[in-house]
C-alpha cells in the first residue's frame, strides 16, 4: 500500500482499535509459484499490548503460504466507501474512495497444539458471546474428541510485525466545510450512505482539530 504522510495512521491505540473492529483479515504471501491470498479471522494477541496478532489457517493453506518460513502480509480493512465529487460543491473534482486499512508484515511463528486450541477457543468465545444461547467449544460430553480433530486440521500462528503500513484516507486534504458535507452525506439516506465511514471520518477529523487546538 503506497503511503501518503497526510493519511498515515501511527497511533498504536487507533491501530489496535481498527484490528479489533475488523477481525476478518486477508493473508497475502508470495510463494515461488505466484501470489496467494486467504481470508481468516485474525485477533490481537491478548497477552501483548503491541500489534502482535494470532490466528489460524486450515490445512493445506499453511503449505501454500509457506507459513513460518516466509514473509506475509495480514491486511485489516476498516470502513470504506464511495465519495461523490458532487459533495464538494461547484468545483473541479473527481470521485474517490475513502477508507481505513492496516497492513502487518513479517514471518509468523507457528503455534503448538495447545496454544492453537487457546486461540480457537478465544475466537469461538468472542463471537458466540453475542448469541442468546452461546455454543462454546467444550460444553458437551463428546466435544473434546471433536475439538481435537478440528485443531489438527488447522495451523495456528502468531505474527509480531516487522513492518506496519496503516492508512486512513478520510478527506484530510479537503477544507473543513467540505469534510462536514461529506460526513453529512454519508450519514444520510442516499445511495452511498455509510454511517460507519462517517463515524470514522468524524473520529479522524476530531483528532486533527484537537492536535491544532
Amino acid at each position: 500500500m503506497r503511503q501518503n504522510p497526510s493519511f498515515a495512521m501511527t497511533d498504536l491505540a487507533e491501530l489496535r482499535r481498527v484490528i479489533v473492529g475488523n477481525p476478518w483479515a486477508t493473508i497475502v504471501s508470495a510463494p515461488d509459484d505466484g501470489l496467494v491470498a486467504s481470508h481468516y479471522v485474525v485477533l490481537l494477541d491478548e497477552d501483548r499490548d503491541d500489534l502482535t496478532v494470532v490466528g489460524h489457517v486450515g490445512r493445506p493453506d499453511d503449505l501454500i503460504h509457506g507459513l513460518g518460513e516466509r514473509e506475509l502480509i495480514v491486511v485489516f480493512q476498516g470502513p470504506h466507501g464511495y465519495v461523490s465529487p458532487g459533495w464538494y460543491g461547484d468545483v473541479a473534482a473527481v470521485p474517490t474512495w475513502n477508507y481505513v486499512s492496516v497492513h502487518l508484515s513479517g514471518v509468523p511463528e507457528i503455534l503448538g497444539a495447545e496454544d492453537n486450541l487457546r486461540v480457537l477457543d478465544r475466537m469461538v468465545e468472542l463471537f458466540e458471546k453475542r448469541m442468546p444461547a452461546p455454543r462454546r467449544m467444550w460444553e458437551r460430553p463428546n466435544d473434546e474428541v471433536f475439538v481435537r480433530r478440528l485443531e489438527a486440521g488447522t495451523v495456528g500462528f502468531r505474527l509480531t510485525p516487522t513492518k506496519v503500513v496503516a492508512k486512513r484516507k478520510l478527506s484530510q486534504n479537503k477544507p473543513a466545510e467540505t469534510v462536514e458535507t461529506v460526513i453529512a452525506e454519508l450519514d444520510g439516506d442516499g445511495p452511498y450512505a455509510n454511517p460507519a465511514l462517517a463515524a470514522e471520518m468524524r473520529r479522524a477529523h476530531e483528532g486533527r482539530a484537537g492536535n491544532h487546538a
